[in-house]
C-alpha cells in the first residue's frame, strides 16, 4: 500500500519521472539505431574500417558507463545532454556489430545472381540484403535497448532525471519505499522493452530463416 501511495502522491511526480525516463531511453535508442546501422553499413565495405570499428566497439563496451557520463560533464554540464550522449555511446556497439556481421555474411554469389537478373543496386538492397540483415539488426537493437533501459538509472548521478532519482534518493535517505518503486519501475520497463524487441525480431525474421534455425536446433 505504501508503494501505491508513493506513486499517487503528486509531490513525488511519478508521471513526470516516468516521462523523463522514457524520453531519455527512447531518444538514446533511436539515435543508437541510426548511428549504428549507418556505421555498420559503411564499414562493411572496407576491411580496414571494419577492423577499426569492430575493435573500437569492443573497447567502448568495456568502458564503465559511469565513466562515460562523467567525461561529458565538463563539456556539456549536468542534466539531460551528457546523459543521452553517454547512453547513445553505450547503445551503438551491438547494433553496429550486428549490422556489419549481417552484411558481411550475405553470400556474394547471391548478389551476383541478382545483378545477373538485372536488379539495380537499390532493388538488391531492398529485396535481398535488407530481409537477410534485418533479423540481426533487430537482435542488436534488442540488446542495445535493454542495456540502455537498465543503465539509464545512472544518469541520475549527473541530473539526468527519471527513475534513477528515486533510487539515488532512496539510498541517500534510507527511504526503501522510494528505492523499491524506482527499481521495480526500471525492471518493468526493461521487461516490456525485451518483450517488444523479441516480438519485433520475430516479425522481421523471414520464414525461411526461421525454418533453417529450427533445423539447426533440432540437429544440435
Amino acid at each position: 500500500m505504501a508503494y501505491i501511495n508513493f506513486i499517487l502522491d503528486p509531490r513525488n511526480d511519478f508521471i513526470g519521472e516516468t516521462l523523463a525516463y522514457l524520453k531519455l531511453c527512447g531518444l538514446s535508442i533511436a539515435a543508437a539505431i541510426v548511428i549504428g546501422v549507418v556505421l555498420g553499413a559503411l564499414v562493411s565495405r572496407n576491411a580496414l574500417l571494419a577492423f577499426v570499428a569492430v575493435n573500437i566497439s569492443g573497447l567502448m563496451r568495456a568502458i564503465p558507463i559511469i565513466a562515460v557520463l562523467l567525461i561529458f560533464v565538463p563539456i556539456l554540464g549536468l542534466g539531460f545532454p551528457p546523459s543521452i550522449i553517454a547512453l547513445i555511446i553505450l547503445g551503438i556497439p551491438p547494433i553496429l556489430l550486428n549490422t556489419y556481421t549481417g552484411i558481411r555474411g550475405i553470400d556474394p554469389a547471391m548478389i551476383d545472381a541478382a545483378r545477373g537478373m538485372g536488379l539495380t543496386r537499390r532493388q538488391i538492397a531492398a529485396r535481398i540484403q535488407a530481409p537477410l540483415v534485418l533479423p540481426l539488426v533487430a537482435a542488436g537493437v534488442r540488446t542495445s535497448a535493454v542495456q540502455i533501459v537498465a543503465t539509464a538509472t545512472l544518469a541520475a548521478f549527473i541530473g539526468g532525471g527519471g527513475y534513477g532519482d528515486y533510487i539515488v534518493d532512496g539510498i541517500n535517505v534510507f527511504n526503501y519505499t522510494e528505492l523499491i518503486v524506482g527499481a521495480v519501475s526500471v525492471a518493468v520497463v526493461a521487461i516490456l522493452v525485451e518483450v517488444l524487441m523479441s516480438w519485433l525480431e520475430n516479425i522481421l525474421t523471414p520464414a525461411g530463416l526461421k525454418v533453417q534455425g529450427q533445423i539447426a536446433a533440432a540437429r544440435a
